[in-house]
């Protein structure tokens, strides 16, 4: 288990496709006890404020403090391939809200991926601030625990950000650590580094949540084809 992803040789044909499954589900490494729709009410996060800034939660040393409420959905697609290169994955979309309130405290898409060749795992996340990114770690295919991670400047596993937050809010790195637990729930804690002019240092934006299962995942398009195809 580590950040940045594995490397495998696929060999000098990059064109001829993998042969795959068609269940998603089934192949999805240590991504599959996160498939489902998930929620908590008791999610924390903390992150930077400026003097004087409106704020709702608790601030120390200069870092707000949330509760927050969020709702974490993780739906099969089919699997991807670049010529030899297999991924399966899950779809996911998270959305955050304070509690008792209806705005949106954060909303994000993207993809986690299964690379099972290079035992990696690939995580993808755009946010509507306008920043994308793309990281990775290995992990084996029963992992309980795994981390992946991101660095400005990778050509490979790196951060995007508008020029509005390169220049005030500057992502230096990223890393996300998902645990399963044994009770069913599972757990993320992430860190953003970010440079910010007004700070000394780097400063640690840190989001923390547990999550319980609250619906079943959707099956991927090939899955459910070939249940109907068998009259289930």
């Amino acid at each position: 288990m580590s950040g940045q992803g594995g490397v495998h040789d696929y060999g000098s044909d990059i064109y001829t496709e993998a042969d795959g499954s068609d269940d998603t589900l089934a192949n999805l490494g240590p991504l599959r006890p996160l498939a489902g729709i998930w929620t908590s009410a008791a999610g924390t996060d903390v992150h930077p404020v400026g003097p004087g800034s409106d704020v709702t939660g608790a601030v120390v040393d200069g870092d707000e403090h949330n509760v927050f409420v969020e709702r974490y959905e993780l739906h099969p697609i089919d699997r991807q391939t670049n010529g030899p290169q297999l991924f399966y994955g899950l779809r996911y979309h998270t959305h955050i809200v304070k509690p008792g309130e209806v705005e949106t405290f954060h909303d994000q898409v993207g993809y986690w991926l299964w690379e099972p060749a290079a035992r990696t795992v690939l995580h993808t996340l755009a946010i509507p601030r306008g920043q994308v990114l793309l990281a990775a770690g290995t992990a084996e295919p029963d992992a309980t625990e795994f981390e992946v991670s991101a660095t400005l400047g990778s050509e490979v596993y790196g951060i995007l950000s508008n020029p509005f937050l390169d220049r005030a809010f500057h992502t230096v790195s990223f890393r996300v650590r998902v645990t399963v637990n044994d009770d069913g729930t599972w757990s993320y804690e992430e860190h953003a580094a970010l440079r910010i002019p007004d700070r000394e240092g780097l400063v640690d934006h840190v989001d923390r949540n547990t999550l319980r299962r609250i619906g079943e995942p959707i099956p991927n398009p090939l899955a459910a084809g070939a249940d109907r195809g068998r009259g289930a």
